[in-house]
């Protein structure tokens, strides 16, 4: 009988677990965690190992604060790269979705989210002073501002444009081929490079 319970509390707490990915609800995650056990269990033990090594080895890079192994990442260590420009994003998600482009070459600075008050969020959690020590190193000639075309988005587009315009930085914001209300991360990649090109 405290066999059957504590295979019963395991289960609980992989669904619990389950529950912490964004958009996954009790029943979501009843059938991902009754999927991986009953008809995919290597798939299970890979999911775990893989979560445990992202755990130990991905950190944030101290330049621009993306998720990377390496310290500074692969993007900032690269020379090619245009490091006149420095685009503000969101979060990493936002980031790949910039590169899949192909349509920008500079460098990156990605915030810990967007600015909304209501939740509490403020400048202090998005990172927004390492932002303004970042953008002044004198090297950076332009920022653009590729945060997301929500209302939080927008908020945070406008409050970074005005303290970096303030220490005399040239700002940019992607042009409105991107959707109004839209995360970048889900914008389609001709959408994405026409916003780079033609941003304000």
């Amino acid at each position: 009988m405290a066999t059957g319970a504590g295979r019963r509390d395991a289960l609980d707490e992989l669904i619990e677990a389950l529950r912490k990915l964004p958009g996954v609800g009790v029943k979501s995650a009843q059938r991902m965690a009754y999927h991986l056990l009953q008809h995919d269990r290597p798939g299970a033990q890979a999911l775990a190992g893989a979560l445990t090594h992202a755990v130990q080895a991905v950190r944030h890079c101290s330049r621009c604060h993306t998720f990377t192994e390496t310290d500074p990442c692969a993007t900032c260590a690269d020379p090619r790269r245009d490091a006149r420009l420095l685009a503000v994003v969101e979060t990493p998600a936002d980031q790949a979705a910039l590169e899949r482009s192909g349509g920008y070459k500079g460098l990156y600075f990605v915030l810990m989210g967007r600015l909304s008050p209501l939740d509490g969020v403020g400048t202090a959690e998005i990172g927004a002073e390492r932002l303004l020590e970042r953008a002044a190193d004198g090297v950076v000639e332009e920022v653009v501002l590729a945060t997301g075309f929500t209302a939080e988005g927008e908020l945070t587009a406008q409050a970074l444009a005005a303290a970096l315009k303030a220490r005399g930085l040239k700002v940019t914001r992607l042009a409105r081929g991107v959707p109004a209300g839209s995360d970048l991360e889900y914008v389609d990649l001709s959408t994405i490079a026409y916003a780079l090109h033609d941003r304000r």
